[in-house]
């Protein structure tokens, strides 16, 4: 008989992230059955964290779940948080708990970023909960119901990291299903907070970690994508290659029930023995940041990995090694001389990468480009103001008096968008990539039956969206489809799987398009005015001291 939890009654709620935005995929997510991309990580992470007493649940928003007030007031605690586009949602579950009198705790990106935005919680976690978890829990169970928790910065101990809550999830719901095995990158990108909230020395988990966790997703029934959502999972080199031929030897065991998809900086393609290793561990999709084809920015905004290289010839060897890529681009750097578009199109177009997010930057909250842009007081007061507005950066960019006329980078932005997402050149890429995608096959590999009817089913689905649903994109789509399959057909799998990005990004480019010209527009009418920037901060004596404006 199971024991009875006599602690606490902690609901768990992952917050909403905003479904006009290019990470949301409801619809490719739709034909898998599953209703978004993947689960809250770290809020199943924090619930292996607590102790085993404390009565669980969790809810998650973006799986379309319920939250009712009956649910918070049915709970002696709420805890969330998470990343900035989250950060509208964050605020509404915390002024709902303070108004029904239930106390809330956060944690997470957004918490740690800005913690004054959240001042108001009850509890309010800064940092990575491992370090200060303890502490909370003993505050809670001496009574305690406010309070504040600062975790020394990059210095928890992942090795320590418990097994996520995996069984508090309902795997349908999900796309794929994540695991991390690093914290951490060891590249300065001006733009990039992570290594603001994870440091520039990469932390690894232990190899018997991680394949406890995937052990734990077999005990509990899954099999398919699983995403490892290190920020660069090569950040480590050395770590990650003595751990690759233990997952490898792990996926022969056990017949290959995962492939993986990850993040990774550009430089991967120079080291043939760590692609080699990927791909026998079958990994199969890889985002990477290229930013920009244009060196002098790569070189402004401290990314000179990507540089003194073909970016296109570093995108193919990927490819051979038997992955896709998606791949980051970024149109607003001070450094841009002139329109940047047709190079950006033409660089996109010579990788043959069809999923290319085209952003415009964005200053985020303690970055290196942030506090830059303050010193010289170009950063707008409210960064927030437009991410609530859209939730993403290619629509909440730009948030600083720019130096290239505002009209000029959003014309680009908008040209950019519409040429790479015009139905001929996006399934073009897609042809581009599946004939130069090497999939291995592995002798190993079992049949895993109880997938057969959900990839049958999407696959069906595919083909009457892109048929019925679009009828204008059938051509494209059979064409693509059928040649691929004569030609290069151990690749077919993952030209559908890109294919099925494009009921997404089809709409969500249009969208793009309409709303940069509507802004467009408005500077021509004379509608747009920068917002007061932040009055400049100088350095005097190590110390920052805000400038008299």
């Amino acid at each position: 008989m199971a024991q009875a939890l006599t602690g606490p009654r902690v609901l768990l709620v992952s917050p909403r992230l905003n479904g006009d935005s290019f990470w949301s995929f409801k619809a490719a997510c739709a034909l898998q059955g599953a209703r978004c991309l993947a689960p809250p990580l770290g809020l199943i992470t924090l619930a292996a964290m607590l102790p085993p007493h404390w009565d669980l649940r969790l809810i998650d928003r973006n799986a379309d779940e319920a939250l009712t007030e009956a649910d918070i007031l049915g709970a002696d605690l709420v805890m969330t948080g998470g990343m900035l586009p989250q950060e509208p949602d964050i605020l509404t579950l915390m002024a709902l708990c303070a108004r029904l009198g239930v106390p809330v705790c956060l944690g997470g990106p957004a918490p740690t970023s800005t913690p004054e935005v959240y001042e108001h919680a009850d509890f309010l976690v800064i940092g990575e909960a491992e370090s200060v978890v303890d502490d909370f829990i003993a505050a809670w169970e001496r009574g305690e119901r406010k309070g504040r928790f600062v975790a020394p910065k990059f210095k928890a101990d992942v090795t320590r990291t418990p097994v996520p809550r995996f069984d508090l999830l309902t795997f349908r719901h999900y796309a794929w299903i994540n695991v991390q095995f690093s914290r951490g990158c060891p590249f300065t990108c001006e733009f990039c907070d992570i290594i603001e909230l994870y440091g520039r020395a990469p932390r690894t988990k232990l190899t018997a970690q991680v394949l406890a966790e995937l052990d734990r997703l077999r005990e509990l029934g899954y099999c398919g994508q699983v995403d490892f959502v290190d920020d660069n999972l090569i950040g480590n080199k050395k770590a990650i290659k003595l751990f690759l031929p233990h997952l490898i030897a792990w996926q022969v065991e056990n017949g290959y029930p995962f492939r993986f998809s990850t993040e990774a900086s550009l430089n991967i393609a120079d080291d043939a023995e760590l692609l080699w290793m990927m791909r026998r561990a079958n990994f199969f999709a890889l985002f990477v940041g290229i930013e920009t084809p244009d060196e002098a920015t790569l070189i402004q905004t401290s990314k000179k990995q990507n540089t003194r290289r073909s970016i296109a010839e570093s995108v193919h060897r990927i490819y051979q090694a038997g992955m896709f890529v998606a791949a980051g681009f970024i149109v607003g750097f001070d450094s841009e001389e002139g329109s940047i578009s047709r190079a950006m199109a033409d660089c996109i177009g010579e990788t043959g990468i069809p999923t290319a997010t085209v952003g415009l930057l964005t200053a985020l909250p303690n970055t290196q480009l942030s506090r830059r842009l303050e010193r010289e007081g170009r950063l707008f007061d409210r960064f927030r103001d437009t991410m609530t507005e859209s939730g993403d950066m290619c629509t909440a960019g730009l948030n600083y008096r720019t130096l290239r006329p505002r009209r000029e980078i959003m014309t680009d932005y908008r040209d950019v968008v519409a040429e790479v997402y015009a139905p001929a050149a996006f399934f073009g890429r897609v042809r581009q990539m599946g004939l130069m995608l090497d999939r291995p096959m592995f002798r190993a590999r079992k049949v895993f039956w109880r997938n057969v009817p959900r990839d049958g089913l999407a696959f069906l689905r595919l083909c009457w969206s892109m048929s019925v649903r679009h009828p204008e994109l059938a051509r494209h789509f059979w064409g693509t489809f059928l040649h691929i399959l004569r030609h290069r057909p151990e690749a077919y799998d993952s030209v559908l799987r890109v294919m099925s990005h494009y009921l997404h990004l089809y709409p969500f480019s249009r969208y793009l398009v309409r709303t940069t010209d509507r802004r467009i527009a408005e500077i021509d009418a004379g509608l747009w005015v920068d917002p007061v920037p932040l009055a400049p901060v100088n350095d005097a004596g190590g110390a920052k001291v805000r400038a008299v404006a």
